[in-house]
């Protein structure tokens, strides 16, 4: 197992440079200035030089790149604002603030919003396909397919808005969404949450189920499971030890995607229920020109796939260990 894990972790490291990569050279190469964003519509000439020489950009391109990386691991010196401690992704262009600060102080509500959701719909979902599957046919299983086409139909921003208008301005059954630390007040952390995790979960349950329903009836046919049933084991073992193991392998690489999506691309949930977590920030970033800190909500959203994908490879290896071998 654990050469399996340096594989995978050696591989997500050389993915994460070539996207760093790309997204440095994608935004510094294009036409434009950099050091006119960072220095402001009125700008003296030499704070305009200081800027230019801040963003490396006195330098060939490649060292300007090998430079940023640097920074990122060891720190980096800014003339006029000193030391950036590492990892160093830069100043805002914005408000001169350490960009990964910002970063820090804006990942806790998207990472709770994500998992708080996934608890959720992961959960609902799964189980809701477990008992269609087994009730192939008959009426649960009908209502289970209908209810889940719907789910899959809606958007975001449509559900939230109604429950937004019905559940907190119209009849307040839930709190209007905010963030609490969890450390400060775990009861305060759920409740300005719930409504959020609740939407989220209408959406993606819709997919759960009908994955796990699919693949479960699936597993069900197999010959391992009749031979499991022919020697007399009862319907809930057959159900647990064999069909739902072979069930979850696809069902773990749509939450690795769905876990890696909702933290790096939570734009329309965050604007909907007004929290201001990374997905807010990145739109700020682009309405504002702010590369430094657009360039960090790239990297922490392609970091998150990356580390989900890591995380279901991992999943695969203990679900089926013939993935090991691989």
């Amino acid at each position: 197992m654990f050469p399996f894990i340096i594989r995978r972790t050696l591989g997500a490291a050389v993915t994460l440079l070539i996207i760093a990569a790309v997204t440095f050279f994608l935004f510094f190469a294009v036409p434009g200035d950099p050091a006119r964003l960072a220095c402001g519509k009125v700008c003296p000439p030499e704070l305009l030089e200081q800027a230019r020489h801040n963003l490396g950009l006195d330098q060939p391109l490649f060292a300007q790149f090998v430079a940023w990386l640097v920074g990122i691991f060891a720190g980096r010196e800014y003339e006029g604002l000193g030391h950036c401690p590492a990892p160093c992704l830069g100043y805002s262009f914005v408000n001169r603030a350490p960009v990964f600060e910002t970063i820090l102080d804006r990942l806790p509500l998207t990472v709770s919003l994500t998992i708080g959701a996934m608890i959720v719909f992961f959960t609902f979902g799964v189980a809701t396909g477990i008992v269609a599957a087994l009730r192939q046919g008959k009426p649960l299983d009908k209502i289970a397919s209908v209810s889940s086409l719907i789910g899959a139909s809606v958007q975001i921003y449509f559900v939230g808005t109604l429950a937004m208008y019905f559940f907190v301005y119209q009849n307040p059954i839930f709190q209007q969404p905010r963030y609490t630390p969890f450390t400060e007040n775990p009861l305060a952390w759920a409740g300005g949450l719930l409504l959020p995790w609740l939407v989220l979960a209408i959406i993606f349950t819709a997919n759960y189920t009908r994955m796990t329903r699919s693949t479960m009836v699936e597993q069900l046919s197999e010959d391992y499971v009749r031979t499991a049933r022919a020697k007399g084991m009862s319907g809930r073992s057959v159900v647990m030890r064999f069909a739902l193991r072979g069930t979850l392998t696809p069902i773990v690489t749509i939450l690795g995607v769905d876990l890696g999506t909702l933290i790096g691309g939570a734009i329309i949930t965050e604007t909907t229920f007004g929290l201001q977590g990374i997905g807010q920030l990145s739109i700020r970033s682009v309405v504002n020109s702010d590369l430094p800190m657009l360039m960090a909500t790239v990297l922490v959203a392609a970091g998150a796939i990356v580390f989900f994908n890591i995380i279901v490879d991992i999943l695969y290896a203990v679900i089926d260990p013939r993935v090991r071998l691989g």
